[in-house]
């Protein structure tokens, strides 16, 4: 009886790992993607980039900004006056947005979740 049971478990290790194989050569991860442009923040150790870095954009120009959560807790990016919230994004999750202003001025970008380590400013200026 023992015997049996040790052998459904081995049995049932093998047929996962198989299976856990065979998604990942089907389904290989996508980091490519996002490095094509704009700007990439990356939510980790309780931070944006390690040191919430201060963004730039220019006014009335749109600027494309991806936010990865490569931390094993949730995190989001808020930006109340420029009316960005991603959401929860749980650990691997991503999402990319457009950012723009038609004011110049300083916002400030946070994590709601983390507020006291997570934060920093977007800088909107006149092209130059």
């Amino acid at each position: 009886m023992l015997n049996n049971l040790i052998a459904i478990v081995v049995i049932s290790f093998i047929i996962v790992g198989s299976l856990w194989g065979i998604g990942n050569l089907l389904n290989p991860e996508k980091e490519n993607d996002l490095d094509s442009e704009g700007i990439l923040l990356i939510a980790e150790n309780n931070f944006f980039n390690n040191t919430n870095p201060t963004l730039h954009i220019n006014r009335n120009i749109p600027e494309r900004i991806t936010i990865v959560n490569k931390d094993f807790v949730r995190h989001d990016f808020i930006v109340d006056g420029l009316n960005v919230n991603t959401g929860y994004l749980y650990s691997g999750q991503d999402f990319t947005t457009g950012i723009a202003s038609r004011e110049l001025g300083t916002f400030e970008y946070y994590c709601s979740l983390h507020p006291s380590t997570m934060r920093g400013e977007i800088l909107v200026a006149d092209n130059k």
